[in-house]
């Protein structure tokens, strides 16, 4: 998976690569060729006494050491720059992908694991793509290049790496295997962490209201340990490693120091060569110790790349498909529902069994029953974010599956059961479906639905802060203004589901009063429990169980049908109800 990321998202980026190799290549060839030169300064200048020698070698060290710094550099630009153009184009395509997403995919992923798939486990292959193509490139030839130069100083001396190399390499390994399986659990664990902390913050009223906050603090506790100590445990597994590396290698010194010495005494070995050689372990040892950070981080960037991979290669829901060929532009706002149903995945039973309405252009049909009949279900069905299971749902006589998704947004407008406002103005949430609206719009739309007032007493008016989620606003204010953004879209047909129930009798009969005239000729569903809200619509269905138990109007439905009379009576007077 991680190959797979990195061979499609960095191959824009070529040219910065193979510069960023390049660069590695001259930073690795200065490390080699210090060792060396080291020798000869103290060989042919520091033993033999020859200042010029010094001086001429010393200066040449000088110049390599300001090129290895100038190209350490580099890379280091061109490294960042590429793993940071990566980690862009990455979570562009998470977004872009999940905005494909129908409501069954967001739910399945959850958006906290949604969430830390985009910054967490992107940072996690970033991090490996900024220490992996230096580590690539120079470990490596480091490693076997200073092998090579350590047996021209000293071949027997250069066995006692036969056993050096070995060892480290078996230690890597060991704690490699160790490591991939804890840091699956980690991801999983921020993720725990993530969904916990979204709930407590949005949740905070409920938890305030039942008194919970130990409770929650215990759920916070026990979820932030869980992490502390998985951490913990990766934490020890990679601290193991660079000790006894390091121990090897020391040891390893050691005894080059010692069989080295024994090889100047008698006069197979000299001090320049000894020095180099020693140059060269220490380079072999900061080589393997390299690819070892790189092999620490890439097991946590195989586990990233598998969770991107699951969100970028879960296939675009049909629901949301813009292609279609039903049309461009708006659509005329006649609505059918033919034979439509819809099941959740993995429900026993259907939810919307067999709906069959008409609603034209000009008509308002309400749709009424007990909790969980599927009023919000079919809404979804019209605005297509489920997909009907069985049937069809049709747009001017057009399969919304064929129509254009930016047609059938332009001409469908939804104000949601829970109204959502984003962060920045009342005037960029009200412009949210048509950025061109203009002020006198804008208060009308406020006028019709009744927050005209509570946005004229505001200090900066239409320019007022709302915050994310429009939690500085009252419920009913965000339904309001939630009316509002749509009235500013004026689409051809309306679907408003139970939008009303957050506002007084009063003030719902005034919106109700003022919306009218304004909507008049759209075609409008909605969805409401009060009787008081429906009453005066063309038609009114009655749902129970997924099924359209009732069709007609309000007086017909009150002699005729008796689901929709044991509502009535539980709400209204019988002398109301009539």
């Amino acid at each position: 998976m991680l190959s797979r990321i990195l061979g499609t998202y960095l191959r824009p980026h070529r040219a910065s690569i193979a510069l960023l190799i390049l660069l590695q290549m001259v930073q690795t060839v200065t490390f080699l060729l210090l060792p060396t030169m080291n020798a000869q300064l103290i060989d042919r200048g520091l033993l033999r006494g020859s200042i010029v020698d010094i001086l001429w070698i010393g200066a040449v060290m000088v110049g390599v050491a300001a090129v290895q710094v100038a190209a350490r550099m580099g890379a280091q630009y061109f490294g960042t720059g590429v793993a940071t153009a990566l980690g862009a184009a990455l979570r562009s395509a998470i977004f872009r992908r999940v905005q494909d997403f129908s409501v069954h995919e967001v739910e399945r992923f959850g958006a906290a694991s949604l969430t830390t798939r985009t910054v967490n486990d992107v940072q996690q292959i970033q991090l490996v793509t900024v220490d992996g193509f230096g580590s690539i490139v120079s470990a490596p030839i480091m490693c076997v290049a200073s092998i090579v130069l350590a047996l021209q100083q000293d071949v027997p001396l250069t066995l006692v790496l036969l056993v050096f190399i070995p060892l480290a390499t078996i230690t890597v390994l060991v704690v490699m295997a160790r490591m991939s399986p804890l840091y699956s659990l980690i991801q999983h664990s921020v993720d725990r962490m993530n969904r916990l902390l979204r709930e407590q913050i949005t949740g905070v009223r409920v938890i305030r209201a039942f008194v919970r906050e130990d409770h929650e603090r215990r759920r916070f506790g026990d979820a932030n340990e869980e992490l502390f100590q998985l951490t913990m445990r990766a934490r020890r597994q990679a601290a193991m490693m660079f000790p006894i590396v390091w121990l090897l290698g020391n040891v390893f010194t050691v005894v080059v120091v010692w069989v080295g010495g024994s090889r100047i005494g008698s006069g197979d070995l000299t001090i320049g060569a000894l020095s180099a050689f020693t140059g060269y372990v220490i380079l072999i040892l900061t080589s393997m110790l390299i690819a070892m950070y790189v092999f620490l981080t890439v097991p946590r960037a195989q586990v990233a790349a598998r969770r991107v991979c699951e969100v970028l290669d879960t296939p675009a829901s049909p629901s949301v498909d813009g292609a279609g060929d039903g049309g461009t532009g708006a659509l005329p706002g006649h609505v059918d529902l033919r034979g439509a149903g819809f099941r959740y995945p993995g429900a026993e039973e259907p939810s919307l069994r067999d709906i069959t309405l008409s609603v034209r252009p000009g008509e308002t049909l309400a749709l009424i029953g007990s909790t969980g009949s599927g009023k919000t279900t079919l809404l979804n069905l019209v605005l297509r974010l489920y997909e009907t299971t069985t049937g069809s749902v049709l747009v001017n006589g057009t399969d919304v599956r064929e129509v254009d998704r930016d047609a059938l947004s332009a001409t469908v407008g939804l104000v949601s059961q829970k109204p959502y406002l984003f962060a920045g103005t009342i005037a960029t949430n009200l412009r949210y479906g048509r950025p061109e609206a203009t002020d006198d719009e804008l208060w009308h739309a406020l006028d019709v639905a009744q927050v005209r007032d509570f946005v004229a007493g505001l200090p900066d008016g239409l320019d007022s802060a709302v915050v994310q989620g429009g939690g500085n606003f009252s419920g009913g204010q965000r339904q309001r203004l939630s009316i509002a953004r749509t009235l500013v879209r004026r689409p051809d047909v309306y679907l408003f589901d139970d939008c009303f129930s957050g506002l007084d009798y009063a003030t719902e009969a005034a919106l109700r009063a003022a919306l009218a005239p304004d909507i008049a000729g759209a075609t409008v569903i909605v969805v409401a429990q009060r009787i008081s809200t429906i009453r005066d619509a063309d038609r009114i269905a009655v749902l129970d169980e997924g099924r359209v138990v009732g069709l007609g109007t309000h007086d017909e439905l009150i002699a005729g049908n008796d689901v929709y009379r044991a509502i009535a009576q539980s709400q209204l007077t019988a002398q109301e109800a009539l």
